[in-house]
């Protein structure tokens, strides 16, 4: 039989068949969840067991591990009846757990797994309690795993405990360690020693009630074990607590820490682990994994786009963007495969990169003209590939990893699907997709974390210069609907040929969650708001102004975004734009004129101190999502510039003739319209067109390059002008239409 975990294994459990039986369905039809904890028999929590839940008659099945506190969830179930077991190793698997999935409800269920007699529970070290404190903000979706309950004097699990006796030896024997102080709590291994003392200890309760009762009439004791509930009922209600709720200062059960009196999180509770962060920008949707397992979990993502670029490029190609590269052309934008791996402490994360994103994400570092090995394609189809180690007892958790990481600045994800819209503004466009380097993970509290970069430098594989880049990001999540994210870089010298040159950069978020009411048709509004400063100084260049020769090479940008949810989260829609002040054009991309990228540069748009560059941008998309692993995606977006920048009719490829297209030459010389590269390289028009061959946009303005392409074709008098250059306009439009998976 196949692992239950893996997502594709069988319709039973422990050889049984599920029988068919009669959906639970109303009329709307919601999703329901499902929820609960696996316990061990003694009724404490259980990590790391398997978990799946199934429903033939609805094509439903799912797995996941319950996590270190022992909770599980599914969420987004089709309602009906389901059958759920559990199952880890040196346990007998559970019985199978009837569970009516009720639209627009949640159902609690722990599980609990019987000791296998014949056994002995395995030994297990101290380190391979692991938990997963992901810490990714871009990239990986928040945890939905909650906390243990706080101690409420009674226990609410539904153990084995055989007589009244037995239970509060039980009781008397965990109490205590409920109650430690953080640093005082046992080790796993501690606490594997402890069930199995205790286990043995109900074994001889068990076997002496047994004698006790055979000795004396069992109705004698009947009446005491009753009237314990009875006491009780008595006494002041106080409400029963699941697995991760909390009393409220009122009373009442809350899943909130910001609700309760509280002063500090429990000890077990991962980072930002007590809320759902999938309705963040940039977080992703998933609930859970298809094909988790204990030590890998795997994932692939894909995404295919079409876009009509209403400027209709005769060469198909579009510049100056992130996500937007060819038009009215199906193209595969990103295939990725890989995932997180974990063994004990240590951790991994590789995810693969091909697609247009394996080309077009390289071709903007031009820190791998120094030196050889050519990093660009040793880089190109890795996205992300690091290996570190988890600290378990360092605050709530540490991590250090080393290796090629996403970034964080400009807040949306390296990848599309986890983002509320398809073409990002310009702040997070014109910065980092990724670092390669040391990153140091620190939680301090559960909703604070602390990151250190010590990386190579701004989106480079390698070092520009003599120093490498210094930044850091600081994530805090105080509530619920609430989060901020501060990013810094700064050190680094960044800009290829001026290694006096030097960067500095903020960009910093805040993401609310205005409104979330689940069982309605509007049932989410959400909001992000970012903001960017940086310079360049040193060099020839400063932060501030022209003046005693220096030229102010400064940028500053923002964006927003709002976002509207429907239907259970099946629809989306998000209006939004920003705007970008580059006075100095450091961090303007590059358009791709006749093959130019981050090395090579271009005469057609130069980015040297002093060119100034201003633009601004707005976008609406509608999402659909049938399920947490697709989005139909489809946007409308304008973009505009105060200088000629987006492709035109006449494209920015260079023409072979024959209506044929194709790059000539050095991208960083300028080209004559026979294919040849003119003999002058040094001329600089700043962006502005001259020739005809440019769907009629251009001027003779090219001066000496006129001359002196037609001083290489002397005879050819059949072509008044010689000297091409690329179409370029101050504004597009664009609709695209987009198919992303992740799972």
């Amino acid at each position: 039989m196949e692992d239950p975990v893996s997502g594709h294994g069988p319709t039973t459990f422990n050889d049984k068949t599920p029988k068919p039986e009669q959906h639970v369905l109303t009329a709307d039809h919601a999703p329901g969840e499902v929820k609960g904890v696996t316990r061990y028999p003694s009724g404490l929590p259980m990590a790391g067991a398997h978990v799946v839940i199934l429903n033939a008659d609805v094509d439903v099945e799912r797995s996941t591990i319950s996590a270190e506190d022992g909770s599980y969830t599914f969420k987004n179930l089709k309602p009906g009846h389901y059958q759920m077991s559990a199952k880890i190793d040196g346990y007998a698997p559970s019985g199978v757990v009837p569970v009516d999935v009720i639209p627009g409800q949640s159902f609690n269920s722990d599980i609990s797994l019987r000791l296998i007699r014949s056994a002995s529970i395995p030994a297990r070290s101290s380190g391979s309690g692991y938990r997963s404190y992901t810490g990714d903000y871009r990239a990986e979706p928040a945890s939905l795993r909650v906390a243990e309950p706080q101690p409420s004097g009674e226990s609410s699990a539904e153990g084995t405990v055989p007589s009244a006796e037995a239970a509060s030896t039980a009781a008397a024997s965990v109490s205590p360690k409920t109650a430690e102080t953080p640093a005082s709590q046992p080790i796993p291994a501690a606490v594997i020693d402890e069930l199995a003392a205790m286990r043995k200890r109900i074994d001889e309760l068990e076997a002496e009630l047994k004698g006790r009762v055979t000795a004396e009439q069992p109705a004698a004791e009947t009446p005491a074990v009753v009237a314990a509930p009875q006491d009780a009922a008595q006494a002041p209600a106080t409400p029963k607590l699941e697995a991760g709720q909390f009393l409220s200062t009122a009373g009442t059960a809350t899943y909130y820490k910001g609700d309760t009196d509280i002063p500090s999180h429990p000890d077990g509770w991962e980072p930002f682990s007590y809320a759902d962060w999938t309705w963040m920008n940039a977080n992703g949707r998933q609930h859970d994994s298809p094909w988790s397992t204990k030590y890998f979990t795997p994932e692939f993502r894909a995404d295919v786009n079409y876009m009509d670029d209403f400027n209709h490029p005769r060469d198909n190609s579009q510049g100056g963007s992130t996500e937007s590269f060819r038009s009215n052309e199906w193209q595969l934008e990103q295939l990725s495969l890989g995932g997180d791996i974990r063994l004990g402490h240590v951790r991994g994360r590789i995810l693969t990169m091909f697609g247009m994103f394996a080309t077009t994400t390289p071709r903007n570092d031009g820190s791998t003209s120094r030196g050889q090995w050519d990093l660009r394609n040793m880089y190109r189809y890795i996205s992300e590939g690091w290996g570190g180690y988890h600290f378990d007892n360092v605050g709530h958790g540490l991590n250090i990893d080393a290796g090629i990481f996403v970034s964080y600045i400009g807040l949306f994800s390296y990848y599309n699907f986890d983002n509320w819209t398809y073409q990002p503004s310009y702040v997070s466009s014109n910065t980092p997709w990724f670092f390669n380097g040391l990153r140091i993970q620190y939680f301090p509290t559960a909703k604070l974390k602390i990151e250190p970069w010590i990386i190579n430098g701004w989106q480079s594989y390698a070092r520009f210069n003599s120093k490498p880049g210094l930044g850091g990001q600081i994530l805090w999540r105080p509530k619920p609907w609430l989060s901020f994210v501060f990013n810094n870089y700064g050190m680094g010298t960044d800009v290829l040929g001026s290694p006096g040159t030097s960067r500095i950069h903020t960009d910093d978020s805040v993401e609310i969650r205005e409104y979330n009411h689940p069982e309605k048709f509007l049932d989410m509004m959400a909001m992000s708001v970012t903001g960017d400063l940086g310079c360049q100084y040193g060099g020839g260049q400063n932060c501030f102004n022209d003046k005693n020769g220096g030229i102010k090479t400064a940028f500053l940008g923002w964006m927003a975004y709002q976002r509207f949810q429907f239907a259970h989260d099946h629809y989306g829609i998000t209006l939004g734009g920003g705007q970008m002040n580059n006075p100095g054009r450091y961090l303007t991309l590059l358009q791709p004129i006749n093959g130019a990228d981050a090395i090579s540069g271009s005469p057609y748009f130069t980015e040297n101190p002093g060119d100034k560059a201003h633009m601004y941008d707005a976008t609406a998309t509608f999402d659909y999502m049938p399920s947490q692993w697709l989005t139909f995606r489809w946007e409308m977006g304008y973009r505009h510039s105060d200088v000629p920048y987006w492709s035109g009719r006449g494209g920015i490829t260079p023409p072979q003739g024959n209506n044929v297209f194709g790059n000539t030459g050095a991208p960083a010389s300028y080209v004559c319209t026979n294919g040849t590269i003119s003999d002058v390289s040094t001329f600089s028009p700043s962006g502005q067109g001259f020739g005809v061959d440019n769907g009629g946009k251009g001027s003779n303005g090219g001066g000496a390059i006129d001359n002196a392409c037609a001083t290489q074709n002397a005879g050819n008098g059949s072509i008044p002008w010689y000297a091409w250059a690329p179409d370029l306009r101050k504004s597009q439009i664009t609709a695209t239409f987009a198919i992303m998976t992740r799972f």
